[in-house]
């Protein structure tokens, strides 16, 4: 099930709540039979067609769902240079985690990146899951950075990349995550993961899962 959502702040932001399957349903207003985790879901760069329908976004929700996890896909406002886009996304995980109990943040390329640095602000947060980040947002922020300021705060993090990447600047990411002894897996795949969606999508989910000693 999917419901449209605007993302409170002072830019348009738009999103898609995919609810996981409930004999009893669920609503974005506080419903009790809502899940008690959602993920929320940046999409790549607005000015190269990237949108909440994008097909890793949809196949990271889809597994989600299945595990009783719902996700939040939204569309960033009008471009700012990743400036707004990290707000938008950061609007919407406040609009998480004032309705769930765990929340976490998932993207792909500019919008892993922008999941990143938004990550490193908040903590609490379940985990940050980035799919073939790029190396900077802007000039003023880089996700190489971002990645330091989350092992700071202790936001869990998964990063996600393929070998054959030729699109993306991964890998400035992909060192200092291995510096940092943070959990990296490689895909043999083009920066599109064409034909690996769904395996992009189980990856993502079982990182999201409650892990042994999870409070919540």
């Amino acid at each position: 099930m999917s419901e449209t959502v605007l993302i409170p702040g002072g830019r348009d932001v738009r999103a898609s709540l995919d609810t996981a399957a409930s004999d009893s349903g669920g609503d974005a207003a506080g419903d009790s039979s809502r899940a008690d985790a959602v993920v929320v879901a940046c999409p790549p760069h607005p000015q190269r067609r990237g949108h909440r329908g994008d097909e890793r976004l949809r196949a990271a929700s889809d597994a989600l769902t299945e595990r009783g996890i719902d996700c939040l896909r939204f569309d960033y406002g009008d471009w700012d240079e990743g400036y707004g886009e990290s707000t938008d996304a950061d609007n919407a995980v406040g609009w998480a985690v004032e309705r769930y109990e765990r929340a976490g943040l998932f993207g792909f390329s500019f919008g892993a990146t922008v999941a990143l640095v938004t990550a490193a602000s908040r903590p609490g947060l379940a985990g940050v899951c980035a799919l073939a980040p790029t190396a900077r947002l802007n000039p003023d922020v880089d996700a190489v950075a971002a990645l330091d300021g989350l092992v700071d705060i202790g936001v869990p993090i998964r990063l996600l990349y393929a070998t054959r990447d030729s699109t993306a600047d991964w890998e400035p990411v992909a060192e200092r995550a291995e510096e940092l002894g943070i959990e990296a897996e490689a895909f043999e795949s083009d920066h599109f993961f064409v034909g690996r969606a769904g395996d992009v999508g189980e990856r993502v989910a079982a990182f999201f899962e409650p892990r042994p000693g999870d409070d919540l």
